[in-house]
This record gives structure tokens, sequence and C-alpha cells, in this order.
């Protein structure tokens, strides 16, 4: 693989207008993603919760997408890709100022079911868009769109650091990032509708998983848990256990964005080249090496050196595991991904609370380790996995 091959790769993707409008949005959502999880040490203190307590109400966000992800399909089908794109990601946006402003956890609790009903319903929008673009014009784009998603989520980690630096309060912070995003989003969306709704690649209702597409849920679960750590997490880890002051701790998921934008920009050129099973199998061993990098070192630098090699193991598994979800047999494409979506999803939302109850009982060094473990066996299981 050279370097000029890869420049070009990533050119192409820039250069191709509704490729960047795509992955624009994807940046979007993962921005919004990095400011949220910046501010979660906020809302742990102001409401007086501990990890247990923390991580029932993360919980309820995972239970709003589980609600959703059934009817995203035919709203999508009804509606077409880029208007649910642009409405569940004003709503997305919007919904970020109910739990952030929260007086209690009942509200808290609202907030957040609307905000992974949100979530849900934006992933699978916008990687049908995504998938629009590639079918209709014989492009490879879906790691790009995902490394778009890790920059996004990288710049509101960077942001959040500096508004924490300079004292901006948690709710004004939030509200600044959503009116930006909702605007933005705006002026994507003639872009987004000029993209032709491919036949057969609409989120249809999921089916029922079949044993190849089960192998790859669970390598889809163990690593979108460890993306849910490091949104949720990494911060309040940081702060506990690392020590570190509150505007580093911010920087956490910054690192894991970092890396995860480079190997994912680099993915639409790599994956040809080595395949999608040796690569799964090296991104979940390097993603618990660097968990157990956090674990076994719980330093400011080395903490953070632990979520760098964390982003660059979990870099590259949701774009491959979304494609290869649309080429099982005996299911349509539009239904595998749907399928893999909806329960890949569950993991990156549900495996956070899971952390907290782990913590509240062991501390979350332990809460960590699980993870490092699941990572573990989820590259054993790409042995069996049907590519």
């Amino acid at each position: 693989m050279s370097t000029l091959s890869v420049f070009r790769s990533i050119n192409s993707f820039f250069y191709n207008p509704r490729a960047r409008a795509v992955g624009l949005v994807f940046a979007t959502d993962s921005l919004l993603f990095g400011s949220w999880v910046s501010r979660i040490p906020y809302i742990k203190y102001n409401l007086g919760l501990n990890d247990a307590q923390l991580g029932m109400a993360l919980f309820i966000m995972p239970i709003g997408s589980i609600l959703a992800n059934p009817f995203t399909g035919e709203v999508i089908r009804r509606f077409g890709s880029a208007r649910v794109c642009l409405w569940s990601a004003i709503g997305f946006f919007l919904s970020v100022l109910i739990p952030i402003n929260a007086p209690n956890g009942y509200v808290l609790g609202v907030g957040l079911g609307i905000m992974g009903a949100c979530a849900a319903m934006l992933n699978v929008a916008m990687n049908t868009c995504a998938t629009n673009v590639e079918r209709h014009e014989g492009v490879r784009i879906m790691s790009a769109c995902h490394g778009m998603w890790s920059l996004g989520g990288m710049l509101g980690s960077a942001l959040a650091g500096l508004f924490i630096l300079v004292e901006l309060s948690a709710p004004l912070h939030m509200l600044i990032i959503a009116l930006l995003l909702v605007v933005f989003t705006l002026f994507l969306q003639p872009i987004l509708r000029d993209i032709p709704e491919v036949k057969g690649a609409q989120g249809t209702s999921f089916v029922k998983p079949t044993k190849a597409l089960l192998i790859l849920i669970f390598i889809g679960l163990t690593v979108s848990m460890a993306e849910g750590l490091s949104f949720d997490w990494s911060a309040i880890y940081l702060r506990e256990i690392a020590h570190t002051t509150a505007s580093v701790s911010a920087l956490g998921f910054g690192f894991f964005s970092f890396s995860m934008t480079l190997g994912r920009f680099v993915g639409d050129t790599i994956i040809p080249r080595y395949g999608e099973k040796k690569l799964l199998f090296l991104g979940g061993t390097l993603g618990a090496v660097g968990l157990l990098l956090t674990i076994l070192l719980p330093y400011p630098f080395t903490a953070l050196l632990g979520f760098l090699v964390l982003g660059l193991g979990c870099s590259l598994g949701a774009p491959m595991l979304y494609a290869i979800s649309m080429r099982q047999p005996g299911i349509p494409p539009a239904a595998g991904l749907a399928t893999f979506a909806t329960f890949s999803f569950i993991g990156f939302m549900a495996g956070p609370p899971a952390i907290g109850f782990i913590a509240e009982a062991y501390g979350l060094p332990y809460g960590f380790g699980v993870v490092a473990l699941l990572l573990l066996a989820g590259a054993a299981a790409t042995r069996w996995a049907r590519v």
C-alpha cells in the first residue's frame, strides 16, 4: 500500500460533493456525542449520582434506541434517507439540552431516552445515505464516512476541553454546539436530497439473524462496547483513576477519536489489500491491548496512550462489519444492515451503563477489563465470520 494510493482515496472522497455531505452528517453526529460525553462528569456531580446510578441513567439511552430501531426502516422507506437524516439529526442535537439541564434523575432519563431514539434513527439513515452513494456512483466511502464520524468526535472533545478550560458552563456549552449543528445540517440538506434512493438499499425492518449474522453481531457488540466506553467513561476514568484535571480528562475521547480517524481514512485503501477477516482480528486484539494499558498503568500519559491504541484497534470494525452485514447469504442487503445496526448500536449504548454497574461493585478498572476480554473474544470469533 503506497501513501499515494491512500491520498488518492481520501482526495476522491472529499472532492465528491455527495460523499462529502454524507461524511459531514457523520461528523456532526459524533461532534455532538463528543461534546456530550465530556460533560457526563458534570451530570454525575451536579445530580450527586454514584457510578451505579449514572449507569442506570445512561442505560435509558439504549432503551430509547431499541424502541426506535424497528421503525427506522419503514420511516426511511416512506420519507427517504435524506429527510430522515435531517429531522433525526435536529432532534438529536436539540434533545441533548434536556439531560444537560435536568434538575433531577427523572428529567435526565426522559432526555436520554429521546436522545437514544433520535441517535438510532440517525445512525441507520446516514449509513443508508452512504450505501446509496456507494451503489449509485460505484465508489467506496463507508470507511471514510466513519472516519468523519471519528473526526467529529475528536473536534467535539477538543472544543469541550477548551470550553471547560475557560469555565464555560455545561448548559451554555451544549446550547452553542446544538444550535450550530442544527444550522450546519440545514445547509447540507440540498446536497443530501440530490442522492438517489437506490432500490434495496433502504433500511428495511430487521430480520431474524442467521448463525453467520449472529457472529458478526457479536463481534460488532464487542467493538461498539469499546467505542461506548470511550464516549461515556474515558473522561471519568482519567479524572478519578488517572487523577487528571477536568480539561485534560476531556482529551481521552479526543485521543481515541484521533487514532480512529487515521485508521478509517486509510480503511478504504487497506481493507481490499489485507482482507476484512485479518483486520477484524488485528483490531480486536489491538483494542484489548489499549485497554489493558490504561488498566495496568493508570497514569495520565499512559491512559491517554491506551485510549489512542484502543481507537486504532476499533477504527475499522464498524465500517467493515456494516459492509459485511449486507453480503450475508439468504438475507436482503438492507435487512442485514438494519439488523446488524440495531444490535451493534445496543452494544454502543448499553455497554457504558453495564460498565457503571461493574464499576460501582468492583471499581472502574474492572469494567474496563471486562470490555478488554470481550474484545479478545470478538477477535477470536473472526475465525468463524463469513466475510
